[in-house]
């Protein structure tokens, strides 16, 4: 079956599979998926993740980071921008996630960046989520 928000099925995933206390999960890739990836890794939210060659579109397994305590590192995921109702910001509005504790993802014209490099470069886009 389809999945109509390819993006918020992502983050579902990665919130299901934190509250199961999973080491990994697993989900279909695509490009948009790859870039928040890296940029989860990045920004040490995930540990690391891997493309696995399935013969069709690819998964990606992303290995999911957690505290010496055993709490995740990722206390909160939302989608912002969904297909039936984008959020476009200027370069001038681009938001900050708790003050600059999290982050924002934007998919922007020089491609998929968090909030803080948005507005090094001074440019705006859709907001596809906030990470805390």
């Amino acid at each position: 079956m389809p999945v109509t928000d390819p993006i918020s099925d992502y983050l579902t995933r990665i919130r299901n599979a934190l509250a199961a206390n999973h080491r990994w999960v697993d989900v279909p890739a695509s490009n948009m998926k790859k870039r928040i990836s890296l940029i989860l890794k990045h920004e040490k939210y995930i540990k690391d993740f891997i493309l696995i060659n399935d013969g069709k579109q690819g998964i990606i397994r992303v290995y999911l980071r957690y505290g010496k305590d055993g709490s995740p590192t990722i206390e909160g995921l939302k989608r912002i921008s969904s297909p039936g109702r984008r959020k476009y910001v200027n370069a001038t509005d681009v938001p900050r996630v708790l003050t600059g504790l999290g982050i924002a993802v934007l998919s922007t014209p020089i491609g998929v960046v968090t909030d803080k490099v948005a507005r090094k470069e001074n440019v705006g886009g859709e907001v596809l989520c906030h990470i805390w």
